[in-house]
Order: C-alpha cells, then structure tokens, then sequence
C-alpha cells in the first residue's frame, strides 16, 4: 500500500523524511505554508498526496470534480491516528463535528429545527446589541486615531455573540482587560489541539497526555464542561419546575433540551454538553476569521469600502444603527463581497474524511480507509478554477457569474450532507456586524503594520490585522 501512496502526484520519494515524512516542507513556523498549497496545487490541479510522519498519507483535494466525490457523501471525519478530529473528542465528545454513522444522522436530525429561519430570527437582537459594545469601543479609538487589533475585537465581539445565542450566557468579554477566565479556556484549547495536529510525535494519548501542553489541554477542558454542565443543570431545573424563562428568543441550549427523536427520546446530558461544546467551537473562531479577513479587504480596497457604505446607507435609511432581519436581504454587492472574502481568505482552509469505501477520483482508486483533506484553501486558489486567484474580485459573485460557477468550487462552509448546519446563522452575524461598523466608520490598514496570514484550525494572522477607524 506504500507504493501505492508514493507514486500519487505529490512530494517526491526523495523529499520524504523518515520521521517527519513531507511535513519538514509543508509545515512551517508551526503552520501550514500558504506557498506549499498555492505551489502544489499549480503542479497538480485535482489532488496531491502529502506524508504526514512516515505512516500516514493524506490525498489533499483541490478541485471541485476532486471534492465533490467525498463532499456529496456522509463519509465520517477520520478520528484515527495522525491529523484528525480525535484529538477533539475530549473537549467536543462526539458532537456534529465529529460524530459518524447512525449517531450523526440522529444528531442531525434533532438539531436541523434549531437553525430555522424562525428561531435565527430571534438572534439578530442579540447580534445587534453586542454590535453595539463593539462599536462604542472603536468609537474610543477613532477619537485618539490609534490603531488597533480588528481581529481581537471581533473576536471578542463573536464570542459575545456565541455565548448568548448558545446559552444566554453573559460576560463582560467585550469589556473586560482581563479575558474571562471561560473565553481563554475555549481559546487556549482550540490552539493546543491544532498545534497537537501538527507533531507527528503527539499522535499518541499517552505521550500527550505527560506532556504540559497535554496537562493544560486537559485542564481546560475540565472546566468548559463544569460550566457548560452547571449551565445545562441550572436550565433543566427550570424546566422541570415549570418556572417561566423570561427571555425574548430560543437559545440553542433551549432547542437542545426540548428536541426529541421519532421514538419520543431525548438527547443524554452529555450529548448535549458536546453540542454545545461544537456550536462554540465551530460558531465563534471561523466567523471571527471571516469577518476579520473581509473588513481587511475592505480597507485595503477602499473603492468597494465606498460602494458598500453607498448600499448599507440606502439600506437602513429609516432605521438606521440596526439591522433588523428584514435587512439582511438588502446587501447584495456586500455579500459579493462576503463570499469573495472567504474565498481568498477561506476562515475554515482545511476539512477532513477518512473513506469506509474504495473511491474513484480522476482515474485514481483509493483503498478504504484513505484519508482525505479537502483543502479549501487549495480549492479557492485553484487557477485551474478561479482566474487570477489571488486576486480581490467580488464580481466573482455577481448573479451572472455565480449561476455559471461549480456547486463545490466555493465552499466555505463545506456542502452536501455533512454542510456546516450553521451557515445562515454565520452568515446573518457576518452581515449584521460588517454592516454596523461600515455605517459608522471607514476603515483604513495601518501602514506599519505588515499582516502575515497564517493557516491554523481557522486562517488567522500571525500578528493581527491592525487597523485605523475614522468617523464618517
């Protein structure tokens, strides 16, 4: 089976290191090299294989005739060893994310209700009110002209979001100088495991767990769960009591507790603890990144800055500092350049499958059990796809030419049956807070701050996105 995996497109035999397998060429400064990717996919335009340490190969697809063969199925995310999903199992358990077979069907099921339109509708206050602090503090900054950190603020201001739309739960997190003490345990899980995914030598449990990083993992997941199970107790008794709850919308913990199966069966306190667990992860760090990446855009390209501003002031002309959910259809060069964003700046560059069948791919005939990467990043910066790639182009996503693109060549949020369940409920926050603050300000980079974008579980920057505020 060796010979099989060597002679696929990809790295040499020559450049395979016997411990490290490619990973000494295709990970660096602890991340994945955005040039490998981009140098790769040129030379081969369907898939490439990877050696990830000297026993695991990775077929990294980045084309849609490449990606829909996996995507259009349910095959489930590899929690094996090497880099999988598994070093997340003890943080998410078997949530959406990561969960196979009958136990995801039955998962998705019961959560498809919570992401109605009906019951998102009930966020966008929440949306707006945590704009709201978001803004009054880059107000503070456009009065003395300094710069500041985007990503942090969004990412603060997500959080916020995520936490009150998953289970009411309020902090002061946008506020705070000191990060709440349950953001930085989310926060500092999310990079222990990318950076576990990465080292072929912590593939193992044991040698992990004696670890510190393996010790402050463990740590921190320990008192997610506390919270997450002292907030799913409180919420049961209430419940139980008949006690009405106040609030003015459906949380998702609300929709958890209530959901039953066709058997009239429940979803198990664990259970629940994991999707909670997976609305968090999956809710918070890739719409910060998104968000992050297309307000970067925006004050780079200041000439698409100006025509959304143009189209967000007609739009909330009579209402304006708040976007009610009627609005969110109104933007429609805006989310040309939503889409565009994520495409060149993909928050989610890097999916998973492992394959329970033999699959045939561009003549190729992979074995089951072959693991898969569906390589976003690659796929929207495939130049046998997208012309000029690299290229900030929202007319990409003008009616006419979306209507003639590939179903899987722009997938952000995956597709087919195993599609993020969060999409619009993602895409509704995006449009809400890049909204609200192009109402208020221009945005402009600062020019002594050189962005560096760095491919971790989501596409952050190595050193922040920093930016200058200016009232309009």
């Amino acid at each position: 089976m060796r010979y099989f995996f060597d002679a696929l497109p990809g790295y040499s035999t020559k450049q395979k290191h016997w411990i490290r397998g490619n990973l000494h060429l295709y990970v660096k400064n602890d991340s994945i090299d955005l040039n490998q990717i981009n140098t790769l996919t040129r030379r081969f335009p369907k898939f490439y294989r990877v050696w990830f340490g000297p026993l695991r190969p990775i077929v990294s697809l980045v084309h849609p005739d490449s990606v829909k063969v996996l995507l259009k199925t349910a095959e489930p995310k590899p929690v094996g060893h090497g880099p999988t999903y598994r070093t997340l199992i003890p943080w998410l358990g078997e949530g959406l994310l990561i969960a196979g077979g009958s136990k995801w069907a039955r998962s998705r099921r019961l959560l498809t209700p919570a992401f109605h339109f009906e019951i998102l509708k009930g966020y966008q206050t929440i949306n707006n009110q945590c704009v709201d602090i978001l803004i009054d503090i880059m107000e503070k900054y456009a009065e003395t002209g300094e710069s500041f950190d985007l990503f942090q603020l969004i990412s603060n201001c997500t959080l916020d979001i995520i936490l009150q739309s998953a289970f009411s739960y309020k902090t002061n997190c946008q506020l705070d100088r000191l990060q709440h003490p349950y953001c930085k345990a989310i926060t500092e899980v999310t990079k222990l495991a990318s950076r576990r995914n990465r080292n072929p030598l912590m593939i193992f449990d044991f040698v992990y767990d004696m670890t510190s990083e393996g010790r402050l993992f463990k740590k921190n997941c320990d008192y997610i769960h506390s919270v997450a199970d002292s907030v799913i107790d409180s919420r049961k008794k209430i419940l139980e009591s008949g006690q009405k709850d106040f609030k003015k919308y459906l949380d998702f913990l609300d929709i958890l507790l209530s959901a039953k199966d066709e058997n009239g069966i429940g979803m198990s306190k664990t259970d629940i603890r994991a999707e909670v667990d997976t609305f968090m992860f999956e809710g918070h760090d890739t719409t910060t990144s998104a968000i992050s990446w297309i307000l970067y855009d925006l004050a780079k390209y200041s000439d698409y800055q100006k025509l959304c501003q143009n189209e967000v002031d007609n739009a909330l002309e009579n209402n304006p500092g708040f976007v009610k959910w009627d609005d969110l259809g109104k933007f429609e060069f805006l989310t040309q350049c939503i889409k565009e964003g994520m495409r060149l700046h993909s928050p989610v560059p890097l999916i998973s499958r492992q394959s329970t069948k033999e699959f045939t791919i561009d003549g190729t005939t992979f074995p089951p059990g072959t693991f898969f990467g569906i390589n976003i990043y690659g796929l929207h910066h495939n130049p046998a796809v997208w012309t000029d790639p690299m290229k900030f182009d929202p007319s990409r996503f003008s009616k006419d030419n979306d209507t003639q693109m590939d179903s899987f060549a722009f997938t952000p949020f995956s597709a087919g049956p195993r599609n993020c369940i969060g999409q619009h409920f993602a895409m509704n926050e995006e449009k809400t807070l890049i909204t609200r603050i192009l109402e208020r300000f221009t945005l402009e980079l600062d020019p002594d701050h050189e962005v560096s974008p760095q491919m971790a579980a989501v596409m952050r920057s190595r050193n922040g996105i920093k930016c200058i505020a200016k009232r309009r």
